[in-house]
């Protein structure tokens, strides 16, 4: 028998934690649950999920400290993590997007809307294993992105990425020299239910450039289109 993929869902209200736990193990998830940010932080040292719900709003220590700290510690790093959150306000997303949540998803939500975003989030994972196809690692003068270990280099030195930038620089330096609008990233970074503004690609290209140092400019910027990698 298969083991269930495992899920923690981290929220204080306890009809959110019962009714999600319940359409989650019915969707064939093993759940554990924890209704605070220092609760989860304890429960990861020795109950490592597969994926990660996160509420943003938490008693204490609040679900975007508390994705910090995950991201930080190489024990915890690799967890997917899905933020809940009730704001639907764009520096409220981007603030956990750059402390490296995969996605999010805006109160109120529908359980069937999670599942997918579960899904699709652990598809990815999946696309990356071992037992799929290697995918080529791009190279860009002294740029060096590889898919498969979500890695990317600068004349050897690492360049620690949020989920969605390296998504963005991928996908970009994969069609060098073309021009994309904002709309054509997030249709080609995230599944059609992800909801984005395109003021939120605008943060996360001034994000991008600057972990990308003197390499920055390669991602140009083309008045009242979007967004290209400079052809090398």
């Amino acid at each position: 028998m298969t083991a269930k993929l495992h899920v923690m869902l981290v929220d204080d209200e306890q009809d959110i934690r019962r009714l999600l736990k319940f359409h989650l193990e019915k969707a064939g998830y093993a759940v554990t649950t924890a209704k605070t940010a220092e609760e989860t932080l304890k429960l990861l040292k020795t109950n490592k999920p597969d994926l990660l719900l996160l509420d943003l709003m938490l008693p204490g220590m609040s679900g975007t400290e508390a994705c910090r700290k995950i991201k930080e510690n190489p024990d915890t790093a690799k967890i997917p993590i899905i933020m809940l959150t009730a704001k639907n306000k764009d520096n409220d997303v981007v603030a956990g997007l750059e402390m490296g949540a995969a996605d999010y998803i805006t109160k109120p939500f529908s359980p069937q809307v999670l599942i997918a975003r579960i899904q699709a989030v652990l598809r990815h994972l999946a696309s990356v294993s071992d037992d799929h196809p290697a995918q080529p690692v791009l190279t860009a003068g002294p740029l060096v992105i590889d898919p498969d270990r979500h890695k990317v280099e600068i004349k050897g030195k690492p360049v620690a990425l949020t989920y969605t930038e390296f998504r963005i620089l991928q996908f970009l330096v994969e069609h060098p020299g073309r021009a994309f609008t904002r709309q054509q990233i997030i249709d080609q970074i995230h599944n059609e239910s992800y909801v984005v503004t395109e003021r939120i690609v605008d943060v996360q290209m001034v994000g991008l450039r600057k972990k990308l140092g003197l390499l920055g400019d390669w991602i140009e910027t083309v008045r009242k289109v979007g967004y290209r990698f400079r052809e090398v």
